[in-house]
């Protein structure tokens, strides 16, 4: 089996191997994944951490060990804990731009190293878990962007994902597979912050969610990370003075 691991900020992954394909997710600087399949421009890659694929640039990773693997495993996961902070490449003096939420393998007493290269970080690091409402709070008005996990643009699956990491919390990257987990509640009124909060479209898909601050307000990404009033029947938004997405259930998969 053949590992890599994103050794740049953030990389688009894509449905397929196209520069015009689909940007369906991702990667985050120090993110690991297996490799399933290598053209000359593209590889195709599955994420340790949930298992997405998608296709990235060949230029845009580097091959890792299995005992690199097993050494970022073993030493546990320290996350990037501001919207944006960098890394010094130790050789070149070099920096490196890293969002709020990218991997720090390996880190110790301030260090890191990617195979043979050595940086250093300076920055804060995430305490895991995570409070809540203040990690959440720290990517509001990001833009909304379709297949975003970052601070420049994200969506609302890969919020509430990124969010839930900062937790301690891995969980997938739909949100049709995030509404399989956790334990249902039932009203708006029983609602605890960090429950996660289900919205389906006119066929009954679920096609947004968005993370509970308290009883009567949502954090969600929609146009850009906001915050709104939530009840019974779904999101209201006071400037349209509408609803703009229809409840269909609450999950609850952390006990703050």
């Amino acid at each position: 089996m053949t590992y890599g691991i994103c050794h740049l900020g953030i990389v688009p992954g894509r449905s397929e191997a196209s520069d015009r394909a689909e940007m369906v997710t991702q990667l985050l600087f120090g993110e690991h994944f297996e490799v399933l399949d290598q053209q000359e421009k593209w590889t195709q890659v599955k994420l340790v951490h949930d298992g997405y694929e998608c296709w990235i640039c060949s230029k845009q990773w580097q091959h890792i060990s299995n005992e690199e693997v097993d050494r970022i495993v073993k030493h546990g996961t320290y996350l990037v804990g501001e919207k944006w902070s960098h890394l010094i490449d130790v050789e070149s003096g070099d920096q490196l731009p890293i969002p709020y939420g990218a991997v720090l393998p390996n880190l110790a007493n301030g260090k890191l190293h990617i195979n043979n290269k050595q940086f250093l970080y300076k920055g804060k690091i995430a305490a895991i878990p995570a409070e809540m409402r203040s990690s959440a709070i720290t990517l509001i008005n990001t833009p909304y962007l379709w297949g975003g996990r970052g601070p420049l643009g994200i969506d609302c699956s890969g919020f509430s994902q990124l969010i839930y990491r900062q937790m301690g919390h891995w969980i997938p990257r739909d949100a049709y597979q995030q509404a399989e987990l956790g334990i249902p509640i039932n009203s708006t009124n029983e609602i605890q912050t960090g429950d996660l909060v289900f919205f389906e479209n006119e066929k009954g898909k679920i096609n947004h969610v968005g993370i509970a601050l308290e009883q009567d307000k949502i954090i969600h990404a929609s146009g850009k990370v906001r915050i709104d009033q939530l009840d019974d029947t779904g999101i209201f938004a006071k400037e349209l003075d509408q609803y703009t997405h229809k409840l269909s259930c609450i999950k609850r998969i952390l006990k703050i």
